[in-house]
């Protein structure tokens, strides 16, 4: 009995330790399992561990191939073969080998990148505590990175530069295009012996750079004598330029494809420019797009429309291999920039532009009907051609130390309006029923103040002969007048207005507008600021824009038009309707006549063309009591025709004899020209 015992204990031992051996049997997708574990989480160190000693010398082309092509949401998967019904399940112990179909996706900077292959597991034998042991590597081959490299080859990646989208008028005149330049550069060769200074001194001034800029050039390690060895890039040719081609011998020019600015100085603020990319405004962007070596848009539409107006780089993931054609793995096309076509009519931009001269100002100009803008215009300005082209100190110096500040985007910002706003607070008054057009103001001399105002007073420009109707007060610009009626409208239906005309609101509109203000609180409860209000001063502040668009109610019916910068964007829109009836827009539009025929604006009364608008001088002091402020003139006018209004501001007005007239006649003979 205990020897029968004894053997059974001992037959239970054996068959313990067996079935612990094949609990511990590792199988061949076991171990795979495990690597493409790795694989997917793109572990190629753990990965390298489990690969057979003869291939790990290639195996680190793996981690930098992934890299450079950017591979992403990788998935690797195997599958197990089917043992059939009639095969033997086959002891593991007899095998050398298994393999095991392969799927593996992923994206990459080119696109989507899959293939099937085979992946094939080796066994291997281990000695441990003098027990040997089963394991498993992976027969790898450069196949398993793209089997296309099986028998060999490279990886490869192209590039091809998207042409950046080009910026239009509305008759499709270039505001920023893609033209040819001049990139200016030598041939050494060519330098006459013993005459090299002379000869680079002379380059040097007719470029605008040194000496040492020259040198610097013509040392790097790759120039021969032979060579074409760039300098500087210029927009365009001049004769100072073409004399020097043709007199020194050593220089040269190619015509790369480049940015222009067509317009220069008279679009730089709406157009913007593009330049080298900053070390800061790499650290905004993303990381993905640009790199230290992009251009990119700086202010105005350039900046505005930077997404639209890059386009996407094109880029081909290929295989290369002696003697044979490459082998695309993926292809993302090129895509170059979207055009933007704008509203604006570049010859009434340069018009307006030059009109200004010397005079620092703003102006714009739109469609009254369909809302269209004309012209967006800041002064003084810049050549945004300098800063694609090379912006050498001086110039830039130059430009921060103007006092007129020629990098300060006016159209962008608000001003007082000064009696320019009249014609708006007449069409507040009429429509709601306060101002009589027809009943005269007895008003004398030429200062009035309310009983309590203290030393303020409000003061007109000239003594009426008599009662001062609507008319006559547009006509002759009477701060008494509009005074006097403001305060008998009252704060809150003034305000419900002035909010009527979008005053206080956002100004919605494709290039970013400064928002108009009513005042600092957006209330009018001092009697005296409601009455300074009404003929432009007070904190009341508009963009040129905004101005010009209000005046489109006296000729659109009433409504006031949505202003639009965008070609397809929808015109004819209304921002705000049923302002002013046609009876009361006929009235003020008679007194905008007798303002250019009889009043402040006769310098815009131009033969044929019928001009109608106001002037306002807005006074710039910091406290009521102040004296000799600064003065900024206005004119805001329209021909008979209706098909333009233009609102324009110039800046220190108060030394023109004139006085706002000035500004009338810079309208008058710009109407004259695009007429």
């Amino acid at each position: 009995m205990k020897r029968i015992i004894l053997l059974l204990l001992a037959s239970i031992a054996v068959m313990l330790t067996a079935c612990q051996e094949d609990e511990e049997q590792v199988m061949p997708e076991d171990r795979l399992q495990e690597y493409v574990d790795y694989w997917n989480e793109q572990d190629f160190d753990s990965m390298y561990e489990m690969v057979e000693e003869a291939e790990k010398e290639t195996f680190d082309r793996y981690p930098k191939i992934y890299g450079d092509i950017e591979v992403s949401e990788l998935a690797v998967d195997f599958e197990i073969p089917e043992t059939g019904e009639d095969e033997e399940e086959v002891d593991i112990e007899e095998i050398e080998q298994q393999t095991f179909p392969l799927q593996v996706s992923m994206e990459t900077v080119a696109g989507p990148i899959s293939f099937e292959t085979e992946i094939e597991m080796v066994k291997t034998i281990e000695t441990v505590e003098e027990e040997e042991q089963i394991d498993w590597l992976v027969n790898w081959h450069q196949g398993l990175i793209f089997p296309e490299l099986e028998d060999g080859g490279e990886v490869g990646m192209s590039t091809i530069s998207p042409s950046r989208g080009q910026i239009y008028d509305r008759n499709r005149r270039g505001l920023a295009v893609n033209e040819s330049v001049y990139e200016f550069g030598v041939e050494p060769q060519l330098f006459t012996e013993g005459q090299e200074e002379e000869e680079k001194e002379a380059i040097a001034e007719v470029l605008n750079i040194s000496v040492d800029d020259i040198d610097s050039a013509m040392n790097a390690g790759w120039v021969e004598p032979h060579l074409f060895v760039p300098l500087k890039v210029v927009p365009s040719l001049n004769g100072d330029l073409e004399e020097a081609l043709a007199s020194l011998a050593p220089l040269k020019y190619q015509t790369p494809t480049g940015r222009i600015y067509p317009l220069g100085e008279a679009a730089a603020h709406l157009v913007g420019y593009i330049a080298p990319i900053t070390a800061e405004k790499l650290e905004e962007v993303d990381s993905e797009i640009y790199s230290e070596s992009d251009m990119i848009g700086y202010r105005g539409l350039e900046e505005l429309f930077e997404e639209e107006l890059r386009g996407e780089e094109g880029v081909e993931i290929y295989i290369e291999k002696e003697n044979q054609d490459p082998i695309t793995l993926a292809e993302k096309e090129v895509k170059n920039g979207d055009n933007i076509n704008l509203t604006i009519d570049a010859s009434v931009q340069e018009s307006i532009f030059h009109s200004l001269g010397d005079d620092a100002g703003v102006a714009s100009a739109i469609d009254p009907t369909t809302g269209e803008t004309l012209a967006l215009v800041s002064s003084p300005s810049f050549d945004p051609n300098a800063f694609v082209y090379g912006l050498s100190g001086d110039q830039w110096n130059e430009w921060q130390e103007d006092p007129k500040n020629p990098l300060l985007n006016r159209f962008t910002a608000t001003f007082a309006p000064g009696s320019a706003f009249k014609p708006i607070t007449s069409a507040i008054g009429v429509e709601n029923g306060s101002i009589d057009p027809n009943e005269g103001l007895t008003i004398n001399g030429l200062t009035w103040q309310k009983e309590g105002w203290g030393d303020y007073s409000v003061r007109r420009v000239s003594e009426s002969s008599g009662p001062v109707d609507l008319k006559d007060a547009l006509v002759r610009s009477d701060n008494i007048y509009f005074a006097q009626q403001a305060l008998e409208m009252g704060e809150e239906s003034f305000i419900e207005g002035l909010k009527q005309f979008g005053l206080g609101e956002e100004f919605s509109f494709t290039y970013p507008i400064e928002d108009s203000s009513i005042s600092s609180d957006g209330s009018l409860s001092s009697e005296v600021l409601l009455a300074d209000t009404s003929y432009g001063q007070g904190q009341i502040e508009m963009s040129a824009l905004q101005l010009a668009t209000s005046y489109s109610v006296f000729l659109n019916n009433g409504n006031l038009v949505q202003p639009t910068l965008l070609l397809d964007e929808e015109k004819g829109q209304s921002w705000k309707e049923g302002l002013l009836s046609e009876e009361n827009s006929n009235i003020i539009q008679d007194a905008l006549r007798g303002v250019v025929t009889d009043g402040t604006g006769s310098g815009a009364n131009v033969d044929g063309l019928g001009v109608s608008g106001k002037t306002g001088t807005a006074e710039l002091k910091q406290t009521l009591e102040e004296e000799g402020a600064a003065e900024n003139g206005w004119f805001v006018g329209y021909p008979e025709d209706s098909s333009i209004i233009i609102s324009m501001m110039v800046e220190n007005i108060e030394d023109k004899s004139n006085g706002s007239g000035y500004v009338a006649e810079k309208v008058g003979n710009v109407l004259s020209e695009i007429k």
